[in-house]
């Protein structure tokens, strides 16, 4: 995929599952709603969640976007690299307003539940060493 298309296909996903390594030698994989801001596709979780402390002993990550119902639909963006963690509360908030807009959140009891779990929450920006993306739409049946 282009990174025209790599961008509209992020803009469009709703969900990235993340994979991190967890405590015993597994992958954690989880399903995270995310914001791209500045070109950077960014999340945010609790500070004592089990991915935060994945991450914060191995910031190694993957973040998986993926579309499509059938295997002649399918179509995707997987961003391997490292997962850097913030508790700037600037930030943080920040990337809760974010996602409140993009997944349309925006009555007064949410923006006032965002404001009151940030303290509490740390932003997860996932910094791409390697992208790989697909779609299948583009074989025409040949697989």
């Amino acid at each position: 995929m282009t990174q025209d298309e790599i961008a509209a296909l992020l803009s469009e996903g709703r969900t990235l599952v993340l994979g991190s390594h967890g405590p015993r030698g597994t992958i954690h994989m989880v399903p995270l709603w995310y914001v791209v801001l500045d070109g950077v596709v960014w999340s945010w979780t609790y500070a004592r969640s089990q991915k935060a402390r994945n991450l914060a002993r191995e910031a190694t990550a993957s973040g998986l976007v993926e579309l499509g119902d059938r295997y002649d639909e399918l179509r995707g963006v997987l961003i391997e690299g490292r997962a850097v963690l913030s508790d700037d509360p600037v930030l943080v908030r920040r990337v809760g307003e974010g996602l409140l807009a993009r997944y349309e959140l925006g009555s007064a009891e949410a923006a006032e539940a965002m404001r009151r779990s940030a303290s509490k929450r740390v932003a997860i920006r996932l910094e791409p060493e390697r992208i790989v993306s697909w779609d299948h739409r583009k074989l025409g049946g040949r697989y």
